[in-house]
């Protein structure tokens, strides 16, 4: 068992129950990549949705570097295959096409503090906070393995010193649990860890995770240096929880 599963194991150990989804209201979901916001939160959107809460969803990247290689999928038609799952995905979760935003930014070039592009990403962001309003924000974990998950923290982050309005900021994770090293992962007095449990819509979020087609299945199978959710992989997610790290200090 490798270092991230060990410690998001004691992560679940210490979360303390949310229940009352009243405590989140409203939200905005940040998913760097089209799946991540079924894999890190698909089972609380879809409680969220059930119970009136208006969610939204911005994908930040274009994903098409799951197939770098693919003649029958270059980028262009990649990306509207991923889009259009992503559609599917939160249709499943019952949000509505309009209320979701692609950003398109390049695949594992999602532009971090000090890149030429990042005060353009972050005035984005910040004027989807504005538009929206939510009470809740969530976003991937600071520290998750992948330099989109850690650039769309920093974007956020940044978009939430140009905005008057003061969300709460949850982080899931995502590839913690696979590829987190110790210094991934979050200090003692960090963050608070909370669990939503979400085992009345677990048929409902695999099917979104499901939805996403070409990550999950080999759909596309002219590339074998295509990235693949294994079976094996996603174990990782089935869970009748979703866990969400808060952090103990303010923006």
């Amino acid at each position: 068992m490798n270092s991230g599963i060990n410690q998001t194991n004691r992560l679940d150990e210490g979360a303390v129950l949310l229940t009352d989804l009243q405590a989140i209201d409203s939200a905005l979901v940040v998913a760097p990549h089209p799946d991540d916001e079924s894999l890190g939160c698909g089972g609380t959107i879809a409680q969220l949705r059930s119970q009136g809460y208006a969610v939204h969803v911005v994908f930040v990247s274009d994903g098409t570097l799951s197939h770098p290689n693919s003649k029958a999928y270059p980028a262009e038609r990649l990306r509207d295959l991923r889009e259009s799952e992503a559609h599917e995905a939160l249709r499943i979760l019952n949000v509505t096409p309009d209320a979701c935003t692609f950003l398109r930014y390049p695949d594992r070039q999602v532009p971090v503090a000090g890149a030429p592009e990042f005060s353009e990403a972050a005035r984005r962001m910040a004027s989807l906070l504005d538009q929206i309003r939510p009470a809740t924000v969530f976003v991937p974990w600071r520290r998750d393995p992948h330099p989109d998950h850690r650039a769309s923290w920093q974007i956020v982050q940044e978009a939430l010193t140009q905005t008057i309005i003061r969300p709460r900021v949850l982080e899931y994770l995502i590839w913690l649990w696979e590829l987190g090293a110790q210094d991934d992962m979050p200090a003692s007095d960090e963050v608070n860890v909370w669990t939503v449990p979400i085992h009345t819509v677990m048929e409902q979020r695999n099917q979104a995770i499901a939805a996403h087609r070409s990550q999950v299945t080999r759909l596309i199978d002219d590339d074998p240096t295509a990235f693949y959710l294994s079976p094996e992989l996603l174990l990782h997610f089935d869970h009748p929880r979703e866990l969400f790290l808060e952090s103990t200090t303010t923006y």
